[in-house]
């Protein structure tokens, strides 16, 4: 009994591992919400099948061996070496797949693995500690009990989680608490910092980066980095990168609920913002587009006198919300008395671009200042969705001193950002990369630019998640805009594949030029598989992160 034991064990731990790691990731891509967890959990329930079933016989396995039948004992111990030895095979394999961004095991998720051990630990001491068993070793090795309740606790990793973070809820609020003391002491040493808030429902990375190699044409610039645009993010920023040698600090500002963009603003105090675009996204948390006008919104309303806001024109969502706030008399913000608008194509007023042309080096256009200034400029970017975030860097640069013509190279450098719209040569196939994220009025943009190219146009997509009930909706219309744009359309996944065919097969599209798969690894081999002597164009937009 003792050996079955021992194997109980030496089975179990990678078990409890694997499993552990496995839900932390998932907690982690759920931006360490509760909520968004147990949400999850409910939703995937079906995925971690295998640990319901070992929670469940790790119970039923206390119950049968504890009426010390050997031949029970036995059956059980067999059933628990399988089930665990499942869960290896099937959690190893997960964490292969769960590569598009891996688990960081940032110092809050040390934290909480270290509770989660410790809980485990004192759960299984517990019957030695406060009940009536005998201590020794040799005894404990000989519980058979011990067998069910190792193979009830790897199960129960898909929740302990959820319990490790109420435990260390106070100590993580200290922690950030200090940390952002810190980032505020550090910005009142830096009183002549100009910071420029930028936030958006989608554009936003994109602008800030433009905005970075603009304004360093003049300025010594810091921006976040990467996506970092949570609250720690930016604290985390500012105290390891921040020098009294910056004179202008660009803060991307994300947001998911109500009252975020404020809580981002309460820490650095932003002089200008800029709102790149307000449209339906992450409506599973926000509920409604009023909510989310309401947010990106808060920006403006923390902007201080002498501060600017610079406003997609071409935004109807922008422009529907400023009309609401002015027609409804309220006494607003400084900020609001004169935004400045800038558009992707020519307008009354503000700045634009015109004489927009796709070129074989990228895209050529003049961009247009209210002053009567204007400029033509060449870049590597394509899109209609980045002339318009373009024009918005441009507006923000010429605002704070830099003349157009002075944009001419930085210009020329913008770069994409990764996964947004990026163009690569691969195989002899041009794969434009916009797989970051995906929303309705982006997706269209990006399939719209797929229509421009003379070639074979293929769009890869698992289609739209976080748009609340309307998910469907939403992805259907994305098929019904991009029957004009592609030549063949390959679906990945079940979840929404069915409702981009829809809207695809409504428009005329070829039934046997539209395939569904499993995997994007497996669309994009048969996408280099076809046969044309035109050259292909391959869209990939959106792939779905590791919790999808």
């Amino acid at each position: 009994m003792i050996i079955m034991t021992l194997i109980t064990i030496v089975l179990a731990v990678p078990a409890f591992w694997l499993t552990l790691r496995y839900n932390m990731h998932m907690f982690q891509l759920n931006a360490y919400k509760k909520g968004e967890q147990t949400d999850w959990l409910r939703d995937n329930i079906h995925m971690q099948w295998i640990l319901v079933f070992s929670m469940a016989f790790g119970i039923l396995s206390i119950l049968l061996t504890s009426m010390g039948s050997d031949v029970l004992n036995i059956i059980c111990t067999l059933v628990t070496w399988l089930t665990l030895a499942i869960i290896i095979a099937v959690y190893r394999l997960l964490k292969e797949m769960n590569s598009k961004k891996p688990l960081v095991f940032t110092a809050r998720v040390k934290r909480m693995i270290a509770t989660i051990i410790i809980i485990s630990l004192l759960m299984l001491l517990a019957p030695v500690i406060f009940g009536r068993l005998p201590g020794d070793v040799e005894t404990i090795l000989r519980l058979a009990p011990l067998n069910g309740f190792l193979l009830w606790l790897v199960g129960a990793q898909m929740f302990m989680n959820v319990i490790a973070c109420d435990i260390n809820s106070p100590i993580e609020k200290a922690i950030n608490n200090h940390y952002l003391k810190d980032a505020e002491r550090i910005l009142a040493e830096n009183p002549d910092l100009t910071v420029i808030g930028v936030t958006g429902s989608y554009g936003k990375t994109s602008v800030k980066f433009y905005l970075e190699t603009l304004l360093r044409a003049k300025y010594n610039v810091l921006v976040t980095p990467e996506s970092y645009n949570t609250p720690m993010g930016i604290v985390k920023t500012i105290r390891g990168s921040l020098k009294r040698s910056h004179e202008i600090f660009v803060c991307e500002m994300g947001a998911r609920y109500i009252g975020e963009i404020k809580e981002d603003c309460d820490i650095v105090n932003p002089k200008h913002g800029l709102i790149t675009s307000i449209g339906p996204q992450h409506l599973d948390t926000f509920e409604s587009i009023d909510n989310i006008k309401a947010t990106k919104f808060e920006l403006a309303d923390a902007l201080p006198e002498g501060g600017m806001l610079f406003l997609n024109g071409d935004n109807e969502y922008i422009g529907e919300y400023l009309n609401s706030l002015y027609e409804s008399g309220k006494e607003l913000p400084p900020a609001y008395t004169a935004p400045v608008f800038y558009h992707a194509d020519q307008k009354e007023a503000g700045y634009y671009a015109s004489n927009i042309k796709l070129t074989s080096r990228g895209t050529e256009f003049t961009g247009n200042a209210p002053d009567g200034e204007s400029f033509t400029y060449d870049m590597k970017l394509v899109g209609a969705h980045n002339i318009i975030n373009v024009m918005g860097a441009i507006a923000v640069a010429h605002e704070l001193g830099i003349s157009l013509k002075e944009m001419k190279i930085p210009v020329r450098r913008l770069q994409p950002a990764e996964h947004r719209m990026e163009m690569k040569e691969q195989g002899g196939v041009t794969i434009i990369d916009d797989a970051y994220n995906s929303n309705p009025i982006g997706s269209k943009a990006a399939v719209e630019t797929l229509a421009m190219f003379d070639g074979l146009r293929i769009l890869i997509t698992p289609g739209m998640v976080e748009l609340g009930e309307e998910e469907s909706e939403y992805n259907r219309k994305l098929g019904t805009y991009a029957a004009s744009c592609c030549d063949y359309a390959l679906l990945v996944g079940k979840r929404n594949s069915d409702a981009i065919q829809e809207g695809l097969l409504a428009e005329g599209f070829p039934k046997n030029k539209c395939r569904i798969f499993d995997k994007v690894e497996d669309a994009i081999e048969y996408a280099y598989g076809i046969k044309s002597d035109k050259h292909k164009y391959m869209l990939l937009e959106n792939d779905l992160p590791d919790n999808y």
